[in-house]
């Protein structure tokens, strides 16, 4: 069994901050919007997907966006990024587990997050980014890239995502897809969401992740 980590919003609790952020540097640019609006319309996308979507709005956002952002998610994160709740000692717990991750952020923003949160010796070298793969979730790719990567067969894999994509690229992989709703941009109401999108189940206290591997 290999269990396939997203990053943002299931190894680290980083979503809310990130929207943050991201309003805030869109807002400057001519493309008002709140954190909240921010979290609904983009979560789960890249940044370059972000600034497509912008574009086709009407808004082109300057050659450097991406660079400005990453460098002030970078200064913010440095000071408040935290590992979601619990998932420190349910990584402990299954140690001796294959493990990786599968993120569509960039590789040295996953890189930097996990090392800022502790959690980079769980999983290094195993850090798969969507930009190593021609297309970014919903597609498979990113996952079908991890399997083949770990020397694993896709039944094999069991997937934890917090986003629809995630979801949906998971179950396209032909892999089992755990949604998780834990983190702190979450809500309850979000179970039925990712059940919609194919999660074989949902839950939200990470520290019940050994228990549910099991069934």
């Amino acid at each position: 069994m290999l269990l396939i980590f997203d990053c943002d919003g299931v190894l680290v609790d980083s979503e809310m901050i990130a929207n943050r952020v991201l309003a805030a540097q869109l807002s400057r640019y001519g493309y008002p919007v709140t954190a909240a609006e921010c979290r609904q319309k983009f979560i789960g996308n890249t940044i370059p997907g972000v600034i497509k979507m912008v574009a086709d709005e009407g808004i082109d956002l300057p050659e450097d966006f991406e660079a400005i952002l990453r460098e002030k998610d970078a200064d913010v994160f440095a000071r408040e990024l935290r590992p979601v709740a619990g998932m420190q000692a349910t990584l402990e717990h299954l140690h001796s587990v294959p493990k990786c991750v599968a993120s569509s952020g960039s590789p040295d923003k996953i890189r930097t997050n996990l090392q800022t949160t502790g959690l980079l010796g769980y999983f290094d070298p195993y850090l798969f980014s969507t930009r190593e793969v021609r297309k970014p979730k919903p597609a498979p790719d990113i996952f079908l890239l991890a399997a083949d990567r770990t020397g694993f067969s896709h039944d094999q894999c069991i997937v934890i995502e917090d986003t629809p994509l995630g979801i949906e690229g998971a179950k396209r992989a032909g892999m089992q897809a755990f949604g998780f709703i834990g983190a702190s941009h979450r809500v309850p109401a979000d179970e039925s969401v990712l059940l919609k999108a194919g999660a074989d189940l949902v839950f939200a206290d990470m520290t019940q992740l050994p228990s549910l591997l099991k069934r």
